[in-house]
């Protein structure tokens, strides 16, 4: 049987249910790092299940770097509007633009097969299906664009200096 702070422990780290904790942690024989990768797995299995419901909820959302020189939009979508309300959707979405602002990919599909900048184990893909798992709702990345001071847009021009 799993102890209890270690399921309070598995909880905080992933945000795994009580349930869904103690079975990991009963199947990993109580081994935190192992348990973690039972309810990662569980989270993949459970994206893929999901990966074609549709997708007409979400929110635009807005980042700016620290420096003020760096800004990304970006459209993420779910199932509902309850789970765009979520603080884990939110939270997704600033690490997808934290990712985007910093490692600068030139689409989406690139941007979903980047290692994720927190933890170089998992891709972006790998986080939103964990997102997924977790909240138990289809999620996708729709599109993105990154600004950058003094950077030129697509087809725009560069005014000469007077």
């Amino acid at each position: 049987m799993a102890d209890i702070n270690q399921i309070k422990q598995l909880r905080e780290e992933t945000g795994a249910g009580v349930m869904a904790a103690r079975k990991a942690l009963e199947e990993s024989n109580g081994d935190l790092e192992k348990a973690k990768q039972v309810i990662y797995q569980a989270g993949l299995a459970k994206a893929e299940k999901k990966s074609d419901r549709e997708v007409k909820s979400g929110f635009i959302y807005s980042y700016i770097h620290g420096n003020n020189k760096v800004g990304v939009l970006l459209e993420l979508n779910c199932e509902t509007d309850f789970v765009a309300k979520t603080d884990d959707f939110s939270h997704l979405a600033k690490e997808i633009s934290m990712q985007v602002a910093s490692m600068n990919p030139e689409s989406t599909e690139a941007l979903l097969g980047q290692d994720y900048i927190r933890d170089s184990s998992q891709t972006i893909k790998d986080l939103i299906d964990s997102v997924i798992g977790k909240l138990g709702e289809n999620i996708s990345l729709r599109r993105f664009t990154r600004y950058e001071l003094g950077e030129l847009m697509d087809g725009e021009e560069a005014e000469p200096a007077e």
